[in-house]
């Protein structure tokens, strides 16, 4: 059975992903109270995990589904041009397969644009909270970031947005939920431990509150 498992977290202050610099000139001072006059930006995350529950195999990419869960979001993606640091790609799917573990993806409306990938991959020294400048800079220009981070088996996926795409994520997912495909939505926010984070291992039956399971009637 796969236990398909989309985290997610809102309404998180964009400024938090920019530098901190005591020494700003006053050129920067003045720009930052211009800054603070206007409505705080905010940008949403989302965690794309799962678990082979059978096999007790962690990561998005051990599902028995694995490539069906990334071919319908890719649907959430459609008119939009997928980037890698080797170039465009004509799918999510070859996208992700190009790229290795801490490497990502910019997914734009803009046709010919050029990205600093340099600037925005991890490695196994860092992780995404020391690419913050370069991050906010993406997410402001209307483009969606995806990480390829390592799971326990194979690897999962991080999406950063500007735009909460939940609803969009939510409707080309929904369609997969199966007796072998069970699909909880999980509010970041109310999952404070890796006890939480792998409950299916544990409570399956009882969800912790904030893993609410998805069924193929379920409405937002």
């Amino acid at each position: 059975m796969d236990i398909f498992k989309l985290f997610f977290n809102h309404d998180q202050r964009l400024d938090k992903l920019a530098k901190r610099n005591a020494n700003k000139t006053q050129e920067e001072i003045e720009a930052s109270l211009d800054d603070f006059m206007e409505p705080d930006l905010t940008y949403s995350k989302f965690y794309i995990t799962g678990t082979r529950l059978k096999d007790e195999q962690f990561g998005l990419s051990t599902l028995s589904k694995y490539e069906t869960v990334i071919e319908q979001l890719n649907r959430a993606f459609e008119d939009h041009t997928i980037y890698t640091n080797s170039g465009s790609k004509p799918s999510l799917n070859q996208a992700i397969e190009t790229i290795a573990i801490g490497e990502v993806l910019v997914i734009s409306k803009s046709r010919n644009q050029e990205y600093n990938f340099d600037t925005l991959e991890i490695d196994e020294e860092s992780n995404v909270g020391h690419k913050k400048e370069t991050l906010s800079k993406v997410l402001k220009s209307g483009a969606f970031v995806i990480y390829k981070e390592q799971a326990h088996h194979g690897f999962d996926l991080h999406l950063f947005s500007m735009e909460n795409i939940y609803p969009d994520l939510f409707e080309v997912l929904q369609p997969l939920v199966q007796e072998d495909f069970r699909f909880f939505s999980i509010n970041s926010k109310r999952m404070g431990s890796e006890r939480h984070f792998y409950f299916e291992t544990w409570t399956l039956k009882n969800p912790p509150h904030g893993a609410e399971e998805v069924f193929q009637e379920t409405v937002l």
